[in-house]
């Protein structure tokens, strides 16, 4: 799979991206904003087992944020089953040298419809951390919308925190919306 951005691309996983995603992930501010299956440190051996994982995986769901054709992070959406089959979560990440410049928001848009168009879900969602601010900020401008504030729904480095619930509902057919009818970095 390959989605072509402005600053890079989303496109399928590759053995070669090892040494990349092992040199990009493997930073403390990046797991403190990231559920704990994603470890720290992160070492070649769970980048591996992540590759093994994303490269087996169909339908396919974890892509690699390629800038330059080196995979700086990782973008992905969890299907959800039986009587939520509709939605699916979405979760990123992005390597530090590359925050600010609106890579992740233009990935978050073009996966956005991929998994809407590819699965037909009516719902993807996010929850990141409430301090994650930039996440959320990410969210917002790729046409997400705050539906609330879960209060310590979660523990990360020890610590109870809360979460933001974000949605993006899929238009109804023939009704246009912003994140999914406009091509990405618009």
């Amino acid at each position: 799979m390959r989605l072509a951005l402005a600053h890079g691309e989303v496109r399928s996983w590759r053995h070669d991206d090892l040494a990349s995603l092992v040199r990009h992930a493997d930073n403390r501010k990046i797991w403190l904003n990231l559920r704990d299956r994603f470890p720290h440190p992160y070492t070649s051996r769970a980048g591996r087992e992540f590759l093994r994982v994303a490269l087996r995986q169909r339908p396919e769901t974890l892509f690699a944020i390629a800038v330059g054709g080196e995979a700086a992070g990782g973008i992905g959406f969890q299907m959800l089953p039986d009587v939520e089959r509709v939605s699916a979560e979405i979760g990123y990440w992005l390597g530090e040298a590359f925050w600010g410049r609106g890579i992740v928001t233009e990935a978050v848009i073009a996966v956005t419809r991929y998994a809407i168009a590819t699965h037909g879900f009516t719902r993807v969602f996010a929850m990141p951390f409430a301090s994650n601010r930039a996440s959320c900020r990410v969210l917002e401008k790729a046409g997400y919308v705050l539906e609330g504030r879960l209060r310590r729904s979660a523990i990360k480095d020890g610590q109870v925190i809360d979460q933001m619930q974000y949605a993006f509902i899929a238009a109804q057919p023939g009704t246009p919306h912003p994140a999914t009818d406009s091509p990405p970095g618009e």
